[in-house]
């Protein structure tokens, strides 16, 4: 736990050196802003890739989640799979909520979205189950006029320790700023494998965690099989949300850590290279 609290202060604070390459890796592109061939669509009470009312769509180089055909919500949730699993990464996503929520939409969901870590693989989902068992950043939007933080942990079947004890209420608070009206936000997430995931808010770090776990509720539906309470989760798939507001991604993109993670000497480089990346991005100049 000890060099784990060493990275954090490196990330968390941006490090202290810039260089222009980080390390050998490179930006993934999860999303290649044309079409969405490389994932799954799974929707509440649909088979596995049903993409009930074109739900999840590209359009304008961005995907978009959206409700056009939908008379109304009935409870119908939806998550959009990346084809792989991923262990140890950094995870950046820029989004921002438009429109009206949909007719049905529960009042919890107003400008919720979220991006789903360490989850289940979707051919595991059954097929009236809400949510995947996974951990949940969950993305909220400004209603103009209450404080409405992003980047809040919540937990479908899942439970995470913080403070060194077991956190199992559903969700949890970050600290970040309130976002309003249709501005582009950028989250990112750093999940080094069971270990330790950190939530990051237009570039501050907003929440921190260790060990996510299957355990708990907050999820229906599933198969009973595939949760194994307190199996520590080291990888999963990434999804995103489809919880009654219309949301738009312009990029979701991925920076592979698993190569550093045997290396604590190059993590921290990389993470300091990242960190000093995210500071050019905050301050306009990439």
């Amino acid at each position: 736990m000890k060099h784990l609290l060493i990275l954090l202060v490196f990330f968390g604070t941006g490090g202290c050196i810039a260089q222009k390459n980080v390390g050998s890796g490179k930006w993934m592109q999860l999303f290649n802003g044309k079409d969405l061939n490389d994932w799954q669509v799974k929707i509440t009470g649909y088979p596995l890739n049903e993409n009930f009312g074109n739900t999840f769509r590209v359009q304008d180089g961005k995907m978009q989640v959206g409700y056009e055909q939908y008379g109304s919500f009935d409870e119908r949730y939806g998550h959009i799979f990346y084809k792989q699993k991923f262990s140890a990464y950094l995870l950046a996503m820029e989004y921002r909520f438009i429109g009206e929520q949909v007719k049905g939409g529960p009042g919890w969901a107003l400008r919720n979205s979220g991006a789903m870590i360490h989850s289940q693989d979707p051919t595991t989902m059954g097929l009236k189950q809400d949510f995947p068992i996974s951990i949940e950043v969950q993305l909220l939007g400004g209603d103009g006029q209450h404080e409405r933080h992003t980047a809040n942990l919540c937990t479908p079947g899942t439970n995470v320790v913080m403070k060194d004890k077991l956190f199992t209420p559903h969700c949890i608070d970050s600290n970040s700023k309130t976002f309003h009206g249709d501005q582009w936000v950028r989250v990112e997430v750093l999940v080094l494998a069971d270990s330790m995931v950190q939530h990051i808010a237009a570039g501050d770090t907003v929440l921190t965690y260790y060990k996510p776990q299957i355990g708990g509720g907050n999820v229906g539906n599933y198969d009973p099989a595939v949760k194994k309470d307190g199996q520590l989760l080291k990888e999963g798939y990434i999804s995103l949300q489809s919880e009654s507001h219309p949301v738009e991604f312009r990029k979701v993109e991925i920076f592979n850590l698993e190569p550093y993670m045997q290396d604590r000497k190059k993590l921290q480089l990389v993470l300091k290279q990242l960190a000093a990346e995210r500071r050019g991005l905050a301050s306009g100049k990439n």
